[in-house]
């Protein structure tokens, strides 16, 4: 899947009537995930998006990325109700730069929606399951420390996870930014696809 463009991006927000963050001024960011077609394991083959407006300008980065959980997860589930999958939607101020397993990163703080995948399987499974909505951890955070990861593996379990640790650390820094103009309170909007058919 290629990565649409932020006009793109931001048509299919406001078509849902999605808040879109405006504020000229910089660093007043939009984060979007967009969950790929292809529901393959282990694969980071979706996007984590922030986008930005500067002076009238819009700028927008894109980081490789997985939505959804690796294999490992989806046939081990860590809650017994099953794995979960981030429902696609907005999920105003849900998120801040805190901490997941003792770094740095997007912290869940706010409820947020997901499905209960509980077939057990490397499959993902959304149709006719349970959804439950709160605080899981659901974090938005990188995979290896250290250089870009190949598979999903165990490094997601329902997060929202970047491949790139240093794409991380860009997205962090604006989100830094973000934080010491607006405060350290942060949407994650997650889109799909087929929203751009």
């Amino acid at each position: 899947m290629n990565v649409p463009d932020v006009s793109r991006i931001i048509d299919v927000m406001k078509a849902k009537s999605y808040k879109v963050f405006e504020n000229s001024s910089g660093y007043d960011l939009n984060l979007v995930g967009i969950r790929s077609t292809d529901t393959r394991a282990n694969t980071f083959n979706d996007w984590v998006t922030v986008f930005y407006r500067f002076d009238g300008t819009w700028i927008g980065f894109a980081f490789p990325a997985t939505t959804d959980p690796g294999t490992y997860y989806r046939e081990n589930p860590m809650n017994v109700r099953g794995t979960a999958i981030m429902k696609p939607g907005q999920y105003r101020g849900a998120y801040k730069v805190g901490r997941h397993r003792g770094y740095k990163a997007l912290q869940q703080k706010g409820p947020v929606t997901v499905f209960r995948d509980m077939d057990l399987n490397e499959t993902i499974d959304t149709t006719g399951t349970k959804e439950d909505t709160g605080l899981y951890a659901v974090n938005i955070h990188k995979a290896n420390a250290y250089r870009p990861s190949v598979q999903v593996g165990k490094w997601s379990a329902g997060c929202q996870v970047v491949q790139d640790p240093d794409h991380f650390a860009f997205l962090l820094k604006l989100c830094g930014n973000g934080a010491d103009r607006y405060g350290n309170s942060f949407t994650y909007t997650l889109l799909e696809e087929v929203d751009f058919l």
